[in-house]
Order: structure tokens, then sequence, then C-alpha cells
């Protein structure tokens, strides 16, 4: 089967013995606005460099005025907040605004491989567990990009950040 391919990877159909019919989807504004290959390309550097380095300024640039965040972190950083998500740019700054506090504390390690997927509508990208100066918090970052802009962004969260999770949920409860 040939592939296809751009310069973010390699993809490839691969036939299926079950045939299956896929119904058409309602139009959502992401489908009129598929990204360009620099467009992922600037999220993806953009968005690791502007954390590591605390510029929230930046960081919000990277953000449509209506995106959404969805992380279990935002009820351990925001004690407001009962759930994990955050609709709005304006509702999404200050949940980095006290991550950014609380990371020059930490000392918090941001090593990724490097490697990226991206359809230029979806990119995802790992912080994994493991890395050369040990274990870090592992993630797993996704984000819809529509219009060069952070439209929904998901954070998965591994082993070791599960059990951070944990015990910022345990410090919650003691407060």
């Amino acid at each position: 089967m040939p592939a296809a391919t751009s310069q973010f990877g390699i993809y490839r159909s691969i036939p299926s013995p079950v045939r299956t019919k896929v119904l058409p989807e309602a139009p959502t504004s992401m489908d009129k606005m598929a990204s360009s290959d620099a467009e992922v390309l600037h999220i993806y550097e953009r968005w690791h460099a502007t954390v590591v380095a605390g510029d929230l300024d930046a960081l919000m640039a990277l953000y449509a005025d209506d995106a959404i965040l969805e992380t279990p972190l935002i009820v351990a950083t925001l004690p407001d907040k009962t759930e994990g998500i955050l609709k709005g740019k304006a509702t999404i700054r200050p949940f980095f605004e006290a991550g950014f506090r609380k990371l020059r504390n930490d000392g918090a390690r941001w090593y990724r491989s490097g490697t990226f997927f991206s359809n230029g509508r979806q990119l995802t990208w790992e912080y994994p567990r493991a890395t050369p100066q040990g274990d870090q918090v592992d993630l797993v970052e996704v984000m819809d990009i529509a219009g060069g802009l952070i439209a929904h962004h998901r954070v998965y969260w591994g082993w070791v950040g599960f059990k951070t999770l944990m015990a910022a949920a345990a410090a919650r409860i003691e407060r």
C-alpha cells in the first residue's frame, strides 16, 4: 500500500478485513480551518519554549480566544475549580499563571524527544517518564489546531504524573 509523506512523518493506510461504514460528521470550525505544516510546527516549538521560559503572554498568544483546556491538574492548581476543564483564553490564563509560580519552585524537567505527530488538525507529543537526567512527570499533550492557534488542548498523565496528581490531591484535602 503506498504511503503519503510530509515533513512530519509517513502516513500509511492499513487494509482492514472488516468493512465499516463511516457516517458523515457535522462540519466543525476545525474542518474549515486546517492548519499548515508551518503553523503546526510553530505551535509545537513555541508552546514548549514559552512554557520552559515561563513567558505567559507568549504562551497565551498560541491559544484561540474560545480555546478549551482539559487536564486534571486544574483542580490541583486552582482551588476554586471542581473539574479539569477550562473554557476560554481568559479562564485558561490563571491556570498557567499559577503553574508558572509552582514550576519555578519545583525545578521541573521538560525533556521531550523531538518526535511529534500531526495531521494538520491535531498535534500530539510526549514528555516521557524516563529522561537522560532521570524520571520526570510523564505527559502526552494533544492539541487541536485551527487557523494556526490551539483550539482544544488535552493533557494525559502517565504513572509518575498520576502519583504527582495524587500527592497534590492529598495536600489539597489537608488544607
